[in-house]
C-alpha cells in the first residue's frame, strides 16, 4: 500500500511485522472481557467472555432487561441463529454483560440500543439474582450475578440481525402459551421470576404479571 503522510501516521511499529507474517491487524480483535465477582457481587477480577462461560463457569456480572409497551406487553427477542451461545431461542428483551468498570445500568441502556435500536423511555433497577444454568445445546454454563432492569419502550424495535432473529410483544397469557410451545433461554424464567415484583409495580395489577 502506498504510504502517504496520513496513512503513515496510522501505522504502528508492530504493523509491518504483522503484515509480513500474513496477519492483518483487523484479524485480531481485542477479546471481550467480563467482570468476575464473588457471591456478594463484589468485583474480584476479569476473564475473557468465552472462558467465563466454559464449564463449570466463572461467576461474572451480567444484566437482564424487561421492556413493556403502554399496554403492558413484554418485548421478547429470539436470539440470532449465528450466536454461539443459546442460538435461536426466545428470551427477555435484552441481556448481556457490562464491560469491566461499566455500571450495569449504563450497560443495560447501551446494549438495548445496540441490539434493538431503541432507547427505553423509562428504565429502573429491579434487584439482582444469582444463578447457575448450563446450556444443554452448547455445553456452556451461565454462572451469573445478574442485575435486573424493567422499563417502558414506545418506539418500534429495529433489531440488529446479527444479534436478533425476531421480536414480539406478548401479554402474560401469551407468554405462558409461547413458553410451553417454543424453546426459551435457560435463564429466562429465573430472571423473570426475580423481576416480577418490579414488573407488577410497573404494569399494574391488570397486567397479569
Amino acid at each position: 500500500m502506498p504510504t502517504t503522510p496520513a496513512t503513515a501516521a496510522q501505522i504502528s511499529p508492530e504493523m509491518p511485522e504483522m503484515m509480513s507474517n500474513g496477519v492483518q491487524p483487523s484479524e485480531a480483535p481485542a477479546p471481550i472481557m467480563l467482570e468476575l465477582v464473588d457471591e456478594d457481587g463484589t468485583t474480584i477480577g476479569t476473564a475473557e467472555k468465552l472462558a467465563a462461560h466454559q464449564a463449570p463457569g466463572l461467576l461474572h456480572r451480567a444484566f437482564s432487561v424487561f421492556l413493556f409497551d403502554e399496554s403492558g406487553r413484554l418485548l421478547l427477542q429470539r436470539r440470532a441463529l449465528g450466536k454461539y451461545h443459546s442460538p435461536g431461542v426466545w428470551s427477555n428483551t435484552c441481556c448481556g454483560h457490562p464491560y469491566p468498570g461499566e455500571a450495569p445500568f449504563a450497560a443495560a441502556a447501551r446494549r438495548t440500543f445496540e441490539e434493538l435500536g431503541v432507547s427505553p423511555t423509562l428504565l429502573a433497577e429491579a434487584g439482582t439474582v444469582r444463578y447457575n444454568h448450563p446450556d444443554p445445546a452448547s455445553g456452556l454454563v451461565e454462572q451469573e450475578f445478574n442485575h435486573l432492569f424493567v422499563g417502558l419502550v414506545q418506539a418500534a424495535p429495529r433489531p440488529d440481525p446479527e444479534e436478533i432473529e425476531d421480536t414480539v410483544f406478548v401479554t402474560a397469557a401469551e407468554l405462558a402459551e409461547r413458553h410451553a410451545a417454543a424453546p426459551f433461554s435457560a435463564w429466562f424464567m429465573t430472571v423473570l421470576d426475580a423481576a416480577r415484583p418490579a414488573v407488577r409495580e410497573l404494569t399494574g395489577p391488570s397486567g397479569g404479571w
